[in-house]
């Protein structure tokens, strides 16, 4: 098993390899405007690393997001590609389980990430680390109630520290939490003889809202003489 992790939902571009055993490379850095640049490199900086040539990958895992529209998109159409020239699996991980797969909480917690606009991406986690309902986008001051007195991991809490006062590491997503994350996923369906939901998502980008760039309402047209 060799599987390539990558993840561009949040301001981290980041790549990893996992033999099934451990992390064996690992590449990330925090720039939210070069998602593009700086992803294929990461990638064959982790390959080289490893001492492996991409064709040695027998699955991709992508983060999902949530996140903004053009960043997201970047990791998930390069796991697509990647996925479709080396025929093999591509596996969705929410971005969010990953940082809380990434976190060393035992209790109930908050993973929350910025989402712009004064707002942030979040979802609720038990003391096991299991997800709490669906990921959302909210203002942090109308979900102050629901995360009272939680600790929270993610760029997003340290925004907003009026709401998040207990706010932890991992501030960033790595891509070695989430192939970490899909490696236990696939002994649980390896264990339950492959009869067990894997709880992977599909590799298209989460969203939860619409893009800010928009197609104006009332755009002049202009047709020949």
């Amino acid at each position: 098993m060799l599987l390539l992790a990558v993840d561009t939902a949040t301001p981290a571009v980041t790549a990893a390899l996992h033999d099934g055993e451990s992390v064996v490379a690992e590449s990330s850095r925090v720039d939210a405007r070069r998602h593009g640049e700086l992803l294929l490199p990461a990638i064959d900086r982790v390959l080289a690393e490893a001492g492996v040539k991409i064709d040695a990958v027998t699955a991709v895992v992508t983060g999902v997001g949530p996140g903004p529209y053009t960043g997201l998109r970047v990791g998930l159409v390069t796991a697509a590609t990647f996925g479709s020239a080396l025929d093999v699996p591509v596996y969705g991980l929410c971005t969010l389980d990953g940082l809380a797969h990434a976190s060393d909480l035992d209790g109930p917690f908050v993973v929350a990430t910025d989402a712009r606009r004064k707002e942030v991406y979040w979802a609720r986690y038990d003391a096991s680390g299991n997800r709490v309902g669906e990921p959302a986008v909210d203002r942090p001051a109308d979900i102050a109630e629901q995360v009272a007195g939680l600790p929270a991991v993610g760029a997003g809490a340290r925004l907003y520290p009026d709401v998040f006062p207990d706010a932890r590491d991992p501030e960033h997503v790595s891509a070695g939490a989430l192939a970490s994350l899909a490696v236990r996923k696939l002994a649980v369906r390896k264990l339950a003889g492959g009869t067990e939901e894997m709880d992977f998502l599909p590799p298209q980008p989460l969203y939860l809202r619409r893009p800010d760039a928009q197609v104006p309402k009332n755009y002049k047209v202009v047709t020949p003489k």
